[in-house]
């Protein structure tokens, strides 16, 4: 029985990272760059957190709780694309922290800053 759960839930798990990356997939060509670079980012660097859709966007969660999120910006016809983070990422720092950012393309140097935030977020 401990068998059949354990398949059960790893089959669960890839159907919601397959969903995740299909949705990525028909992101316009900015987006799905943008998106599928973080989602590299995230399973490298917090492997704890799993993907998921969240109000039809890829998101990563951990024990069932969103920690952070991608939101295209096409979908929402804005001009820049968000990643941002929920209340259960370990954020806080003083009174007020930031828990969104608008994103335009992925380089080097937002890519340090993504993996320091989500290492600590998920920390």
């Amino acid at each position: 029985m401990a068998e059949k759960k354990a398949t059960s839930k790893a089959t669960k798990k890839a159907d919601s990272e397959a969903e995740v990356l299909a949705n990525i997939a028909a992101m316009s060509k900015t987006d799905r760059a943008i998106a599928e670079r973080l989602h590299v980012l995230i399973k490298a660097n917090a492997p704890v957190l799993l993907p998921r859709l969240w109000y039809g966007m890829p998101a990563y969660a951990k024990d069932g709780k969103v920690v952070c999120f991608f939101q295209g910006a096409e979908k929402f016809k804005t001009r820049y694309a968000t990643f941002g983070f929920q209340h259960e990422a370990n954020l806080d720092e003083g009174a007020m922290w930031p828990v969104a950012f608008a994103v335009k393309q992925l380089t080097a140097p937002e890519e340090v800053k993504i993996v320091a935030l989500v290492k600590k977020a998920v920390g």
